[in-house]
């Protein structure tokens, strides 16, 4: 009796969840198959049961590659592993399967079972994703990026040295990437760097690369960027940090079109688009004496103008739909959308971060939120500030009510929970662990 509630037990369990699954015996017949194998495939139980698995699945693991015969012959399992099958109607499903040995109470094999998950919708989203990132980051709603969209279409295919300038986090690399993808060179390499995060020694190094020799550590010949660029694109981003000596170098190959690596008197040819772009006024810093006047008009042949996010209201909605997309199947969350509440706060808010801010946010929301729409809850305090607020000045923190300071409890507190630790919790909320303690003590927060 005992025996026969387990396997009753053991059918519902089986014919309740989502994946589906199937058993074969030791002749490689199919012996169950559950509701969801029958919705996934299309094919009725009774079709399937008593059928060799080869006839009931048209597969792309079929044959030698199949994971059941080499997990029957290893006795490991296989997790995860991504294929494709026919489905009764013709149509290509994407799946994930994973596989194990059936074993009798002695530890004989009698066969092996299968399960096996419908992720069609995600390769669909994904590829969405792809697409958008190569020719729909530029996309928008808003009227004043319109000009910016037109400049792009009309110079990608062109060789034209363009300078894109904008308030951080706008999206000048975003940009620099749309012109390379759009253009003749978008097969070529896209080599992207940053001049202000490199000392001069080793930024002249990465740009041009050294010989053997050529200083301490030097050990072996070392491409530069502009030669790993070849035919395709060099992105340059903020260039106005570069030194007097670089900017004299860098002119050179924009005249020229030759570079000589650190070390070597023989130089090099190069046929690399150069794209470069910054949030200083360059033309300020050539009155300034900083900044060369002619390599300004040699880097400013095409000048690309970002708007800020608070020019772009209009796109915060697609972004927030996008952004969620992305970290959805990044973190393997199923976040649907956000609250009305927490968009119309998105869209008062001045974002000095611009973009950059915005992903960030909606980042961390994906993380805390509990439900399928983000609540506003989930924004740190220094996004829930209201429309009326004042636009901050860098960084300055504003000063928080008491409904404010309730709003960042709650946070904590939760953040806290589904984070197990006070290191990750500060880490997915965006400070500084020491920050996270003072908080904690000052809204007495035990954990």
């Amino acid at each position: 009796m005992s025996e026969n509630k387990q396997l009753f037990d053991n059918s519902t369990i089986l014919e309740s969840i989502s994946d589906g699954v199937f058993t074969i015996n030791d002749d490689w017949k199919i012996s169950s198959f559950n509701r969801a194998a029958e919705q996934i495939t299309g094919i009725d139980r009774s079709d399937a049961l008593g059928r060799y698995c080869s006839e009931v699945f048209r597969s792309s693991l079929c044959g030698e590659h199949c994971a059941l015969r080499e997990t029957l012959k290893t006795g490991k399992p296989i997790i995860d592993k991504g294929c494709y099958f026919i489905n009764s109607k013709g149509k290509k499903i994407s799946v994930t399967l994973s596989t194990a040995v059936l074993k009798d109470q002695q530890g004989n094999i009698i066969g092996g079972a299968e399960t096996f998950r419908d992720v069609t919708e995600i390769e669909v989203l994904k590829k969405q994703l792809s697409k958008q990132t190569k020719s729909g980051s530029l996309i928008s709603r808003s009227q004043s990026m319109q000009s910016v969209i037109a400049m792009v279409e009309a110079v990608a295919e062109t060789s034209a040295t363009v300078l894109i300038t904008g308030e951080t986090g706008t999206g000048k690399e975003v940009t620099a990437k749309a012109l390379h993808q759009l253009s003749e060179r978008n097969k070529q390499p896209f080599i992207a760097l940053n001049c202000a995060a490199l000392p001069e020694n080793l930024l002249e190094s990465a740009l041009f690369g050294h010989v053997k020799g050529a200083f301490t550590g030097a050990i072996e010949n070392k491409l530069g960027y502009f030669a790993r660029a070849a035919r395709g694109t060099l992105f340059l981003d903020e260039i106005g940090d570069i030194s007097p000596a670089l900017q004299v170098r860098l002119l050179r190959v924009l005249q020229e079109r030759e570079f000589e690596p650190v070390g070597s008197n023989k130089p090099q040819k190069t046929d690399a688009r150069i794209i470069t772009a910054t949030n200083k006024n360059l033309s300020d810093l050539v009155s300034q004496g900083t900044f060369r006047e002619d390599l300004y008009y040699r880097l400013n042949v095409i000048k690309i103008v970002l708007p800020p996010l608070a020019k772009r209201v209009d796109d915060i909605p697609f972004l927030v739909k996008h952004f969620i997309e992305r970290f959805n199947l990044l973190h393997k969350k199923a976040i649907k959308g956000i609250s009305s509440e927490a968009l119309q706060y998105l869209q008062s808010y001045s974002w000095p971060g611009n973009i950059r801010e915005l992903e960030n946010s909606i980042e961390r929301a994906c993380l805390l939120s509990k439900n399928s729409y983000i609540q506003l809850s989930c924004f740190p305090f220094v996004v829930a500030e209201s429309s009326s607020s004042e636009v901050r000045e860098s960084n300055e923190q504003v000063r928080l009510d008491s409904s404010r300071e309730e709003i960042e409890k709650q946070l904590i507190i939760a953040a806290l929970k589904n984070n197990h630790s006070k290191l990750a919790t500060a880490k997915a909320l965006g400070i500084h662990k020491t920050t996270l303690f003072r908080k904690m003590k000052r809204y007495q927060i035990a954990f």
